[in-house]
């Protein structure tokens, strides 16, 4: 073996020791960890009486509430404790990609969800703050107010979510679209949202989707969103 050759054998061999080394002591430090304590998420209670929203049958708020809403908290607590017990030096790719997708689309579906719910009541108006929010962002109410109605009749036929959203980023509202639960805006909090998933109005609405969106937007109380752009927007 000449002497370059030799020096690199021996660089090589020092180098593949190192990681080695490096290996082992990963391996034991992710063996001390302690074992991770899942989450536990509980559902909130419907904010309304699910027999006196004007135009929504209570037959179909108690389904979307128990069968899509709860059906979310259930399914991520149950991602939580897979995700609780996974070997992540071990797991396949696959294995992690997918269970950490399902929490993102359970997590959204969960936080939507009880955004949606808690803009339904007896119709009003936005308070004072947000209603001078809206005129800034949007050049008034009634413009606001066309651009979310139009967002939600596009989605009909399909699925996915209209979110009047605070965008910290840009310090403003803007209405966010997303076709699935794993779409949203990067830094942006929900404020009030309209669910365009057909199991939120084919029991009442059948394919008209465009007449649920109009009921809904007549029974929206926003005074949950009042409190929401409150505190985002002083944060």
């Amino acid at each position: 073996m000449t002497p370059m050759n030799r020096r690199w054998f021996l660089g090589a061999s020092a180098a593949g020791a190192a990681l080695e080394a490096t290996r082992a002591s990963v391996k034991a430090e992710t063996a001390a960890l302690p074992p991770r304590t899942p989450m536990s998420h509980k559902p909130q209670p419907l904010p309304f009486d699910p027999a006196r929203i004007k135009g929504l049958s209570e037959k179909l708020l108690v389904s979307h509430y128990e069968n899509n809403y709860i059906g979310a908290v259930k399914r991520l607590n149950a991602i939580a404790q897979e995700l609780a017990t996974i070997d992540f030096d071990k797991a396949p790719g696959f294995q992690i990609n997918g269970l950490k997708r399902e929490e993102l689309i359970a997590t959204n579906s969960m936080i939507l969800h009880e955004v949606y719910f808690a803009g339904l009541g007896e119709g009003n108006a936005p308070g004072a703050d947000l209603a001078q929010a809206i005129d800034r962002d949007f050049g008034g109410f009634e413009r606001w107010r066309s651009e979310f109605l139009g967002m939600g009749k596009a989605l009909g036929g399909g699925s996915g979510w209209v979110i009047l959203t605070y965008d910290k980023h840009g310090k403003r509202l803007v209405n966010s679209w997303a076709n699935d639960h794993t779409q949203n805006i990067a830094g942006g909090d929900p404020l009030l949202a309209l669910d365009m998933f057909e199991h939120a109005y084919q029991m009442d609405f059948g394919a008209k989707a465009a007449q649920y969106v109009k009921i809904v937007m007549e029974a929206f109380n926003w005074s949950n969103a009042d409190r929401l752009y409150a505190r985002y927007s002083k944060a």
